[in-house]
């Protein structure tokens, strides 16, 4: 702590002994007043290693398992909870409390160097929240007031050396730092465009900025979601242990803040019995699961391959999934063709709102023609303009029978066995592992992005691959190539059985086991016959 302010501050508290809850009860009691907040005081207890009475053991032990409380400070708190249970709340007090009362040290901070306690959180918006509190204590709280030298638009900078700020979670901007705390905010829906696992990278990417200061913490907080990623690995494999160093808590909205309206919470049950339990009861859903496996997806990519030029000979197939361009949805094309019994992806578009769909309907329109594709397949958003569009600039544009949840059952196949070969675009591969399954009360299943996330590129691969997949073919033998040049004289010498027998020849030589659709091949046979 800086000279300037450490004798002042020290009159108002004493330093060396002031726990979290002694700020919690002394110098933030307008905002932690009352009994509302005791399970919150016994989780602080437990995570900073404070004295607890027998009452708040027995409380602590039914929310972490039932488990003996750490015998030192945990390094880890993870705390899995309702909906309104004071999430926030408490993590905006840790991240003060741990801010105001750092004591800065050349042995451990260089010269110019910063400690920063962060929230980072799905989006700004959300982080703001806690931001927001932190900055009221500072604001209404006197002693910490004169401790602001800076403010910003994401946070705040204090005399003894420690920058308060906020993020979202890329696993890019938070390298580089020394954090005295780091609190991943919702990390059960942590998103990002460019990772399958953003949760686990941004983790990886925070845990060595915690390895030099002492008494560094990180904090997950998070409602529960799907039984899969960071909040839920760290549930299974440390919740109702004894550990000294990983705490994890469980509890229902009503346990952290019993001030809860229980009505609101029993008519949400009747509602949606599933839902009710992940957002009141800090349950995991049973109904929601994950598509694929990441590892499954990038085993079937290959390394390097941005797009693959159009072949002669090769037959293409095309899927559109159209977009309006003022939404948040993407407009994409995949292009891709058959080998055998796999699918190679050749090339993706994706035009990413605000664009004009004419515009890119003209774009799309033209790369189909470069790959020679007349013909090619949408979904059903937009009804039939997307159709007309097409058939304005050249090509045949038809509706997909098959529902998106669909395609995506057909493609799940070609994933697990590696029969579909995919481009290396870290966007497309994000969409498809974060693709989630989900059971109806029904019993019906159906596949769909996440909340808040995007599946525009992974819908048309997967209605490219259907189409490409659903076309039979015959392979192409040099048997089959002595039977075509062995045409009749009326059709062999003809311009048209000049060029099929020059294009079939070096079709054969570049594909010998390549796939020629069955249908057209059948119809030039009774031709020649």
């Amino acid at each position: 702590m800086s000279a300037n302010h450490q004798p002042k501050f020290r009159r108002f508290v004493e330093h060396e002994n002031f726990s979290v809850i002694d700020a919690m009860d002394k110098l933030f009691p307008a905002w932690f007043s009352g009994g509302s907040w005791n399970t919150w005081r016994v989780v602080l207890k437990a995570a900073f290693c404070l004295k607890m009475t027998k009452d708040e053991i027995a409380i602590f032990r039914t929310v972490a398992g039932g488990r003996a409380p750490p015998r030192k400070r945990v390094r880890e708190l993870w705390i899995v909870a309702g909906r309104r249970a004071g999430k926030d709340s408490v993590a905006s007090l840790v991240a003060t409390y741990s801010a105001v009362f750092f004591c800065a040290d050349l042995r451990e901070l260089r010269p110019g160097e910063k400690a920063v306690v962060q929230c980072l959180a799905c989006d700004r918006s959300q982080a703001q929240i806690i931001l927001n509190y932190v900055r009221s204590y500072f604001d209404h709280v006197a002693p910490l007031r004169s401790m602001v030298t800076r403010r910003t638009a994401t946070g705040l900078e204090l005399q003894n050396d420690v920058c308060i700020e906020i993020g979202t979670n890329s696993y890019k901007s938070v390298r580089g730092r020394a954090f005295l705390l780091s609190i991943l905010d919702e990390v059960a829906f942590y998103q990002d465009e460019t990772s399958a696992r953003p949760d686990t990278e941004t983790y990886n990417a925070v845990k060595p900025g915690l390895a030099t200061l002492p008494g560094s913490m990180l904090i997950g907080i998070s409602s529960p979601y799907r039984k899969s990623g960071l909040l839920y690995t760290k549930y299974k494999k440390h919740f109702a242990q004894d550990d000294d160093t990983v705490l994890v808590i469980q509890a229902p909205s009503l346990a952290l803040n019993p001030t809860l309206d229980p009505e609101i919470i029993e008519k949400a049950m009747e509602d949606d019995p599933a839902v009710a339990r992940a957002e009141w009861m800090a349950e995991w859903r049973d109904d929601v699961s994950g598509f694929v496996d990441a590892d499954a997806v990038a085993a079937c990519v290959s390394p390097g391959t941005r797009e693959l030029p159009p072949v002669r000979g090769v037959r293409y197939f095309g899927f559109v999934d159209p977009s309006g361009g003022s939404s948040g949805d993407s407009m994409t094309l995949a292009i891709e063709h058959r080998e055998g019994d796999r699918v190679v992806v050749d090339a993706v578009r994706e035009r990413r709102p605000p664009f004009s769909p004419e515009d890119v309907v003209i774009e799309f329109a033209a790369t189909l023609k470069t790959y020679s594709i007349g013909t090619v397949q949408s979904d059903r958003w937009g009804g039939s303009w997307i159709v007309e569009r097409l058939q304005a600039h050249g090509v045949r544009g038809e509706q997909s029978a098959k529902p998106k949840s669909d395609l995506y059952v057909d493609l799940l196949p070609l994933l697990n066995s590696r029969r579909i070969e995919l481009l290396d675009h870290p966007r497309l591969v994000t969409q498809l592992c974060g693709l989630e399954r989900r059971t109806a009360r029904g019993g019906r299943d159906s596949i769909d992005h996440a909340p808040g996330g995007h599946d525009d590129l992974a819908n048309a691969v997967a209605g490219a691959a259907a189409l490409a997949l659903g076309h039979q073919g015959v392979v192409v033998t040099r048997e089959l190539l002595q039977r075509v040049a062995a045409m009749p004289p009326t059709r062999k010498y003809t311009a048209w059985g000049f060029r099929r027998r020059a294009a079939l020849a070096s079709f054969l030589q570049t594909y010998p086991r390549s796939v020629l659709p069955a249908e057209k091949f059948q119809h030039e046979e009774g031709e020649a016959r």
